[in-house]
This record gives C-alpha cells, sequence and structure tokens, in this order.
C-alpha cells in the first residue's frame, strides 16, 4: 500500500560481508575453510588489515609527545578511535575509555587499583560459575592481599544464572560484582542489567566482562549501568593485543595509577610526581597504537552491520546446528540456556573431544576443544571439556551444516580401514628378555622400526593420521585399576597414565602409557616405542623431537597435542633420571 513503512526485515548479505575477510577464502588439508573458533578470535576486515598497513607504511610515530607531522597525524587517529569507541559503547565522556592489551589486562587493572585500595578483610566478591579465567584469577590475587573473600553463583541445570542465590549472596559485606555479559564456553547470556540494578541497590559495584558480547549485540553501557565494562579488540574484528576498560569517569578520577612510566605523568621530580588526567593516567608508557586505530576501524566496521539481521542470522546457525546435532546419537549438547549466543558447547559419548577436533580439522573444519579458559564451569559440569563451535556474521548456512555433517559421519562411518597386515595380534611387540617383567608390561605396542617402515611409506598426512590412529588402536588397553589418579599426566589436554617398571637383571626401564583419546594413544606408541626397554643413560639421551621430525610428524602436532606429548616426554626422563 502507497505510503506504508516496509516492514519486511532486513537480511544479512553475508556472501558480500565474506568478501570483505580474506583469511575465509583459503582452504585447510585440500577442503574449504569453515572457521567456527570465533569465541576464541574473530577474522579481520579488508579495512583493518589495511589500517594496520597503512599506520606503519605512511604515519608510524610515537603519540602526543612530539610537534611534528607525523606525530599529529598519529595522535589524532589514535585519539579518533578512542572516540569511536566511546560511542560504540555510548560512554558518556572519552576519557571513560582506557586502552588496554585486552580484557585481561583490564580486568586486572581494576584489580589492583581500585581493589587494592578499596577492599579489605571483611568485603566480599560475587562471581559466577560461568566467569573466564581472566575475570577469576586476577580476584584472587587480590583476596591474597586484602583479606576479602570471593562468593559465587551457581547455574541451573540448563546453564542460567541462579538469580535467586544471587539475590541472596548479596549483603552489605558485598564491594563488588565481577560477571560476564556471555559465557564463552556454553553461550549464556547473563541478565547483566538485572544484575547490576541488584548490586547496586545492596551498594556493590559492577565490572561486566563484555569479551563475548561486543561482537554479537548492541552495548550501551550507560543503559545498563556498568561501572567497568571491559572487551578485547581480537574478539570484535579487531587486532590483537589491544583492548578497553571502560570505566566511570567518578571511579576512575579516583584510582591510584597502576603503571608508572611515560605518559600517564605530568610532572616527575625526585621529591614527587604529579599523574596525568584521564585517560592517560592509566597508559603508561608507548600504546599499541597500531592496535588501538585497527580497534577503530573494526568498530566503525561493526557499526555499520544491521544488529537485528546479524543476531537473526546468527541465531539461525546457532539453532539449525543444535537441531543437527541432537539428531545424532551419543552428542550431548551442553548449554541450553533460555537466552544464548551463537555459540554451540557439546561432548559425545562415542569420541573424545581432542579427537572430534583433530579430525574436524583434517575436514577444513576449525572448532575449539577443551575446557576453554573455564576450568570452574568443566568442574561444575562434571567433564573435563567440551567441543565448542562459535558463529559469526560471516558464517554461512552451508558451513553450519557441513560441520552437522561431518559430525554425523565421525558418528556412523569409520575412521579408517585397517589393512589385514595391521592388525593387533600381528604388530604387538612381546618382550621376553626381562625375567621378572609384569605381564602388563611384556605386551607393548609394535617396535621404532615398523612404526618407521609404516609411516614412511606413506606420503600425506592424513594417510599418517590414519596410521598413527591405528597404533593407537594397537596400543594395549590398561584396565581401571592402572587408571589411578597417582598415574594420572599433568599438563595434557586429555587424560593420560603411565606406569614403569626396572628391570635389575636387564637395568632397562619399561613404560606402558595410556589414553582416552585416540590419537593421543597413537603419539604415544610412539613415544613409548622410542623410550621403552632402554637403560637410563639411553632415554636420558633420546631426543624425541628428531624422531617426530624424521617421521614427518612434527609440523603437525597442535601446541595442546606438542605440550601433552612433552609432558609424558619429561615425566619419562624423570623416571631415567631417578635410577641413574
Amino acid at each position: 500500500m502507497k505510503g506504508q513503512p516496509d516492514t519486511q526485515p532486513t537480511v544479512l548479505d553475508v556472501d558480500n560481508l565474506r568478501q570483505q575477510f580474506p583469511l575465509l577464502s583459503q582452504t585447510v588439508h585440500s577442503h574449504p575453510l569453515v572457521y567456527l573458533d570465533n569465541a576464541a578470535t574473530t577474522q579481520k576486515p579488508v579495512s583493518v588489515i589495511e589500517s594496520l598497513d597503512r599506520y606503519y607504511r605512511e604515519q608510524n610515530a610515537n603519540v602526543h609527545r612530539a610537534a611534528h607531522f607525523l606525530s599529529a597525524c598519529t595522535t589524532h587517529g589514535f585519539e579518533a578511535a578512542r572516540e569511536t569507541t566511546r560511542h560504540f559503547i555510548n560512554a558518556r565522556f572519552t576519557e571513560e575509555i582506557i586502552w588496554t592489551r585486552g580484557a585481561t589486562e583490564a580486568i586486572n587493572l581494576v584489580a589492583s587499583s581500585w581493589g587494592r585500595s578499596q577492599l579489605k578483610a571483611g568485603n566480599e566478591i560475587i562471581l559466577s560459575r560461568l566467569e573466564h579465567h581472566a575475570n577469576i584469577v586476577p580476584w584472587q590475587l587480590l583476596t591474597e592481599v586484602t583479606g576479602a573473600t570471593i562468593r559465587v553463583v551457581e547455574l541451573d541445570d540448563a546453564g542460567n544464572l541462579d538469580m535467586q542465590q544471587f539475590r541472596q549472596l548479596l549483603s552489605d559485606n558485598t564491594r563488588l560484582v565481577a560477571m560476564t555479559h556471555i559465557s564463552n564456553a556454553i553461550g549464556t547470556i547473563t541478565p547483566i542489567k538485572e544484575v547490576i540494578e541488584l548490586a547496586h541497590h545492596a551498594g556493590a559495584l559492577v565490572l561486566v566482562d563484555g569479551s563475548q558480547a561486543v561482537a554479537h549485540q548492541k552495548v550501551d553501557v550507560q543503559a545498563l549501568g556498568a561501572d567497568f565494562y571491559v572487551f578485547s579488540g581480537h574478539k570484535v574484528y579487531g587486532p590483537t593485543g589491544i583492548g578497553v576498560l571502560y570505566g566511570r569517569r567518578k571511579l576512575l578520577e579516583n584510582m591510584p595509577p597502576w603503571q608508572g612510566g611515560g605518559e600517564m605523568i605530568e610532572h616527575v621530580s625526585f621529591s614527587g610526581t604529579r599523574f596525568n588526567r584521564l585517560p592517560f593516567k592509566f597508559e603508561a608508557g608507548t600504546p599499541n597504537i597500531a592496535g588501538a586505530i585497527g580497534l577503530g576501524k573494526a568498530l566503525e566496521f561493526l557499526a555499520d552491520i544491521d544488529v537485528a539481521a546479524m543476531q537473526a542470522h546468527e541465531h539461525q546457525l546457532r539453532q539449525l546446528v543444535e537441531e543437527g546435532l541432537s539428531q545424532i546419537s551419543g552428542i550431548r549438547l551442553i548449554g541450553r540456556a533460555e537466552r544464548k549466543a551463537p555459540v554451540v558447547s557439546f561432548v559425545s559419548g562415542e569420541l573424545h573431544n581432542q579427537d572430534i577436533g583433530l579430525m574436524l580439522d583434517q575436514q577444513g573444519i576449525a572448532v575449539r576443544t577443551g575446557h576453554h579458559c573455564a576450568m570452574p564451569l568443566m568442574e561444575g559440569l562434571n567433564l573435563n571439556g567440551t567441543v565448542r563451535a562459535s558463529f559469526a556474521l560471516y558464517n554461512t548456512i552451508d558451513e553450519a551444516m557441513a560441520f552437522v555433517d561431518a559430525m554425523d559421519k565421525l558418528h556412523h562411518s569409520p575412521l579408517y580401514i585397517a589393512h589385514p597386515e595391521m592388525n593387533s595380534d600381528q604388530t604387538q611387540t612381546i618382550i621376553s628378555e626381562a625375567t621378572d617383567l609384569p605381564e602388563v608390561f611384556r605386551q607393548q605396542a609394535p617396535n621404532l622400526a615398523t612404526i618407521t617402515e609404516r609411516l614412511n611409506r606413506l606420503s600425506g598426512w592424513q594417510e599418517r593420521y590414519r596410521q598413527i590412529m591405528l597404533l593407537g588402536k594397537e596400543l594395549p588397553v590398561l584396565s581401571g585399576e592402572w587408571r589411578n589418579d597417582d598415574a594420572r599426566l599433568h599438563g595434557c589436554e586429555s587424560s593420560v597414565w603411565l606406569h614403569h617398571h626396572y628391570d635389575d637383571e636387564t637395568m632397562r626401564l619399561y613404560f606402558i602409557a595410556d589414553s582416552d583419546a585416540r590419537v593421543i594413544r597413537g603419539l604415544i606408541a610412539i613415544v613409548l616405542a622410542v623410550f621403552s626397554g632402554k637403560t637410563p643413560a639411553e632415554i636420558e639421551q633420546e631426543d624425541i623431537d628428531l624422531w617426530f621430525r624424521e617421521l614427518d610428524l612434527f609440523n603437525h602436532l597442535s601446541p595442546s597435542r606438542g605440550n601433552g606429548l612433552k609432558a609424558i616426554v619429561r615425566e619419562i626422563q624423570a623416571v631415567a633420571h631417578r635410577y641413574r
């Protein structure tokens, strides 16, 4: 009808958006990249990348400290980014925007400056079970020096914040509530405005960790009433190494400086120092100038996005994936809160989280596995970790369905076809030279020569990966009595148990080990082939890195798997050292 306003909802133009993100066009292991690890870090649009390049190519200079042309240009860009940030989160004053290295540093700044000057024994800080380690550890360190205590708000079975318990925890002793806006691990959106109102009514201040919120919804710090609000640039399409602390001006003015040095001073003499005004009082030293300018460009990019259309698109992606995973036998979704961000967290009764992550990576699909820097949450859920797929505005429906299809295949198709000549009866090594070796140590994985021959005849990493999985299948499985806490190693993402036996007659050490992750079992088989059955001196001289390079596996180990292997090797060599 003529004159009638258009009521059709805006649809996000995802194809056009993807053109602005160069990295998304990559292939991984001969598959198109499907990047679903956005809660860890988002990819960067061309405007951000070009702003970093342009800064270093055309205007590199320090800010605020020189009268020359380059410094003036840089200072203008640096402060313009601060104003862009102020406008983006609707802070009242530009000086309420403090540049930090990220949300972690912002929280530490508040804990060290406000906390040390304001808290004392008997005061209480309220956190929630949902918090990232960055919003737990700084407060724990603070309580050690102030005598304050921490209270924790728990969750209901769906992952919602227990607001009734929160109300009960609030008291005259509560000085600060530090709480996430959105959980990075299970996607719960907390009722943060209600939390702030209740906390203020009790006379407490509130710090909000908005690291997961700013990229997915409109944040208005004045409307929320937040006293402090923090977020990281790299989670909102900006560079790494830059973040924001918003604080109400009156609070910041009354807080003592955190770090001393250049920029944060107005006058220095040996008789005393007069500190600079806000925001510079909290920005000691040369700042991350390029990062701040890049973050400004990222927020400009995001400000041009229709928020309602973005949220509808991201909600659709999450629903498609949750519905698809729910149809796969063995998968259990973790976190079914009433209000959720585009995060899907789950576990499988068939496959270890770490195995799922690696097998998806072989198909070009990037997800995150582990505890997601939220170990207290995982402890409360009685889990070692989850698989997490997290979505951004540039992800597509096709990518969401490709992920679900990949998970379905992992649960209903054999991962590999074992070759007849590789069955366990033919490949396990039986040790007979040690006279009093316990039976459990006699049956070992294939020897190193067999492993080397197998792997060296394979051309591609995927074939080598299948062979590693076969090695894990052939590794003897330890019974429950051998999987005890005393034998469990720390520093591994999966559970790993290690036992040793020293044979007095041959003066050799023998090892058995097991893991709940298939790929780690395969890598353990290689480690045992290198070390087991050797003298302590020989073990201490072995370099496992040389063998992994020889087998062309070293470059394919992720940091988590590499660290896990190093933990196993360190323990083996520590045992050998005791017998020298």
